[in-house]
């Protein structure tokens, strides 16, 4: 019985079943489903009845938030996590309030301090030449009609086969691929001006490919405070298929790759193009009401309003509304979007979420719809990377839930 296992290393560093469970708070049942999927290591002792589990290696499994039955069980995925914190209709990298980091610091900054620890006033990201090169040629590639996504897939393709060094994931290696792969996949796309920004800081350089209205300064400190506001936002499905690829412990493009792929679904990365296309709508009709009536009346949502993780508002949409405020261009946009709020609010009580915002930015600034996604991507890159130096210190292939098969019992016939 694993009730009945018992120590055969008196010095302590062994434990029993029992002893392991006790320490991780599961059945011994569990302790043995650990080791199953490779999360433990189990050892029978000469002359004992049962088997023994390291004492440190089963406080490590502890402490990195194991303490759950396998999700087999029938529970949910728990991953322990220090980077995001979402509580209460705030937003907290760290445990600093993410509208007090975008007021404060640019993209480059938070992005650097998320990875490392430290604040770094004015740093910038540069892109090595060769692997923007490969990028820009991979990019010029695609056929005329792809969309800023589709280039920024094959770019960071293009960007991981120029880097050799890639599967090396040693910490300083990947900080230096994290602070080069941002700017490069920035650069890689195409400009629709002719003149690159002077100080080199990235708000500027993505806002010169996505538009080719003049930057003003209120419009570069809202995209730059966007950019902050997306870095992360827990393990919503890009990032966590982000983590499962650096379980598996592929190298930093391939995360990247991975975020990109989750957020390709409409029901992520897509959602502020679906409110650009209603603020327009708006705007040209005159009428929110007559918008949201039509989205109503289809049995549709109406984009950009409700989050399941903010019973009020978006923290992150009241910061970017606040400097929209500033912006004298985004002024009919952010009105017409406040009519949609109001619009709604009679039907149903719906709060503003990031990506109606968002939307008031990229139609204000005659973005095509897909620039949201756009600035959405570039900004999470960096908590995907942030993400992935966190899975890296943990035990490989650890996210391997166990499936529930629900086919036919076997033995069948042969087909």
């Amino acid at each position: 019985m694993a009730d009945q296992d018992t120590v055969g290393d008196t010095s302590g560093s062994r434990l029993s079943t029992r002893e392991a469970a006790d320490r991780l708070g599961v059945k011994p049942e569990t302790v043995y489903a650990y080791v199953s999927r490779g999360q433990l290591t189990s050892r029978r002792e000469p002359g004992g009845r049962g088997s023994t589990f390291d004492a440190k290696e089963v406080d490590a499994l502890s402490r990195r938030g194991s303490r759950r039955e396998p999700s087999g069980s029938g529970g949910e995925l728990t991953v322990r996590t220090g980077i995001t914190l979402i509580e209460r209709d705030h937003c907290y990298f760290r445990g600093v309030d993410t509208s007090e980091l975008a007021a404060h610091y640019d993209y480059e900054e938070v992005a650097e301090w998320l990875w490392t620890g430290e604040m770094r006033r004015g740093i910038r990201f540069t892109a090595p030449a060769e692997a923007l090169a490969a990028a820009r040629r991979a990019v010029q590639a695609l056929p005329e009609h792809s969309g800023p996504m589709d280039r920024l897939r094959v770019a960071v393709i293009a960007a991981a086969a120029a880097d050799p060094l890639r599967f090396d994931l040693s910490e300083d290696t990947v900080l230096d691929t994290a602070r080069s792969l941002v700017p490069t996949l920035v650069d890689a796309l195409p400009s629709r001006t002719n003149a690159e920004p002077d100080d080199g800081s990235l708000a500027p350089r993505l806002w010169s490919r996505l538009t080719t209205a003049r930057a003003d300064t209120a419009a570069l400190r809202v995209l730059d405070a966007a950019l902050v506001l997306l870095i992360d936002h827990d393990l919503a499905a890009s990032t966590l298929a982000a983590r499962v690829a650096a379980s598996a412990r592929a190298h930093p493009y391939a995360i990247v790759s991975a975020g990109f792929g989750a957020l390709d679904g409409a029901l992520h990365g897509a959602a502020s193009g679906l409110a650009h296309r209603m603020l327009h709508e708006v705007l040209e009709r005159g009428s929110a009401a007559a918008v949201v009536a039509d989205h109503l009346r289809a049995g549709r949502r109406v984009p950009g309003l409700g989050h399941r993780l903010y019973p009020g508002e978006d923290p992150r949409a009241a910061a970017l509304f606040a400097l929209l405020e500033n912006v004298p261009e985004a002024r009919p946009t952010l009105e017409a979007a406040r009519q949609v709020i109001a619009t709604t609010a009679r039907h149903t009580e719906l709060h503003a979420n990031v990506d109606l915002a968002l939307a008031v930015l990229t139609v204000s600034a005659e973005m095509p719809a897909e620039a949201g996604e756009t600035v959405f991507a570039i900004a999470r890159t960096a908590g995907w990377i942030a993400h992935a130096l966190e899975e890296y210190g943990e035990r490989p292939l650890r996210m391997r839930p166990s499936g529930q098969y629900q086919g036919p019992r076997p033995p069948q016939p042969l087909p």
